[in-house]
């Protein structure tokens, strides 16, 4: 899968779309200073083009994935049936001064309500001068919805798992 199909299946996939909307956050899998692996929750956006974080410029994850960039992640939920996106990809670490507009947005999202965000920017200004940006371009993508899309391959009766007429 090259890049403009990843693009392609991002803005397309109802999955997928479905998945990054949500207020999900990304477990985000990478390899520590001390080559060990490492998974955390990370509140995150899709800006189209790529994943995109942000995180104390002081967190051990900016210093590892400047060492060691490829990671992988999973966006899922945990009812049944779950929907499951998993990707692959390079992460890039840009440090930027205040609070990245890309953190207000995946925090907006997962916050909800206006007032608790407004209480939330205005102590993450009081004690924010800068924050690291990580943005993750994809590289493989992968969506299982267990109806339709079901790893390993299977043989899919497709009007059957929408709800279509057989004939």
């Amino acid at each position: 899968m090259d890049y403009a199909e990843i693009l392609h299946l991002m803005e397309t996939d109802p999955v997928i779309r479905t998945l990054i909307e949500a207020p999900i956050p990304m477990r985000l899998g990478y390899v520590g200073l001390d080559g060990h692996p490492r998974a955390v929750p990370v509140s995150y956006i899709w800006n189209g083009k790529a994943f995109v974080f942000a995180t104390p410029t002081g967190a051990y994850k900016v210093k590892a994935l400047t060492a060691h960039p490829q990671v992988a992640f999973t966006v899922d939920t945990t009812t049944y049936t779950p929907l499951i996106m998993n990707v692959r990809g390079t992460a890039s670490v840009e440090i930027r001064q205040g609070i990245p507009q890309e953190h207000i947005d995946a925090s907006r999202r997962n916050i909800g309500d206006e007032a608790q965000m407004e209480e939330w920017m205005r102590v993450k200004r009081e004690s924010t001068s800068e924050m690291a940006v990580i943005t993750i371009v994809p590289t493989h993508v992968i969506v299982c919805d267990f109806v339709t899309r079901f790893p390993p391959p299977r043989t899919v009766d497709y009007a059957h798992a929408y709800g279509a007429e057989q004939d």
